[in-house]
């Protein structure tokens, strides 16, 4: 069947279940532990500097990332309290609430969620440079300090990766990042939203955040090779200033892969993130598609309702 021009969604695989964000909402659906589904509806504040810095390259992967983290941590939040609570225990999780840290208060989970996407990203920058620093005496140049630093780092990721995909609860979270994925290819080649055609569709999409990840590890080698790599303090402090810049250059990478992906030449560029996404993404059951789909759906309802609201005053 035919593509046909659509809005482009994005989402997020949470705890036995999915988050899909679109213009005016995000909403989360999750399989609850007696089988029903639970919605999450999260409602897009409009915010003038943010539509403003969105429309700036290379500023607005940035500001695009820290707000993804932000209403990340909130549906996570969500899916981690209600995806095993019993039917009769929402007054207990009301309380528990009610009797949370001071802290919690202060920060917020918007607040933390970006926090920890920042460490994280701090952490896996500045582990293999002391890393590639070990193997300096066999390696002293720049450029193999570089390339030796960028091995390291894509190890570290793979491995990451890889362990914690062993686990049953990350597997299930793949799994449905996979069905994430299938959703959003199904409804972009313009097929109904049935279990059986969002199956038939591929778990890899080029816009994926796995593939940013891998950009990022790609970016980074060719943006330090414009500051030097001594000494190791230097090293470290323009690795953490140049985040922001590799952030957003790589989410400019795969803003043009993804416009390159029906170009037959072309769309190989996007490969490399793809192929991390077979570690990513798991193939997901019915059930679990079941639950992608009316995320979605559910999503494409509010916005529907918004925009029949917006004519009807216009």
């Amino acid at each position: 069947m035919e593509k046909t021009a659509k809005p482009m969604y994005g989402g997020q695989a949470v705890i036995e279940g999915v988050m899909f964000a679109g213009k005016t909402h995000s909403v989360t659906a999750v399989r609850r532990k007696d089988h029903t589904i639970e919605y999450f509806r999260l409602p897009r504040q409009a915010n003038p500097t943010l539509a403003f810095l969105k429309k700036i390259p290379f500023v607005r992967g940035i500001v695009a990332i820290i707000e993804a983290s932000a209403n990340g941590a909130k549906h996570l939040q969500f899916a981690g309290e209600r995806y095993d609570l019993d039917p009769g225990e929402e007054e207990a999780l009301q309380t528990a609430k009610a009797d949370s840290s001071k802290l919690s208060l202060v920060l917020g989970v918007t607040v933390v969620g970006v926090l920890s996407f920042l460490f994280a990203k701090t952490i896996f920058t500045l582990v293999p440079v002391f890393l590639a620093a070990c193997f300096k005496p066999l390696f002293p140049g720049k450029m193999a300090q570089i390339l030796i630093e960028g091995a390291f780092k894509l190890a570290l990721l793979l491995a990451y990766i890889y362990f914690i995909s062993m686990t049953p609860l990350i597997k299930r979270v793949f799994q449905y990042h996979g069905a994430e994925h299938k959703v959003i290819n199904a409804y972009e080649a313009g097929l109904p939203l049935t279990v059986e055609n969002v199956q038939r569709s591929s778990r890899l999409h080029y816009r994926c955040g796995s593939s940013f990840i891998l950009f990022t590890v790609i970016v980074g080698i060719f943006v330090y090779m414009f500051v030097p790599t001594d000494p190791l303090w230097l090293r470290v402090v323009n690795r953490i200033a140049l985040i922001p810049v590799v952030l957003g250059v790589s989410f400019e990478v795969l803003q043009f892969t993804n416009k390159l992906r029906d170009i037959p030449v072309l769309r190989w560029l996007g490969y490399p993130g793809l192929w991390l996404q077979l570690l990513t993404t798991k193939e997901p059951t019915d059930d679990q598609v079941e639950v992608a789909i009316a995320s979605f759906q559910e999503l494409l309802r509010l916005e529907e309702n918004i925009e029949m609201e917006t004519k009807a005053v216009q």
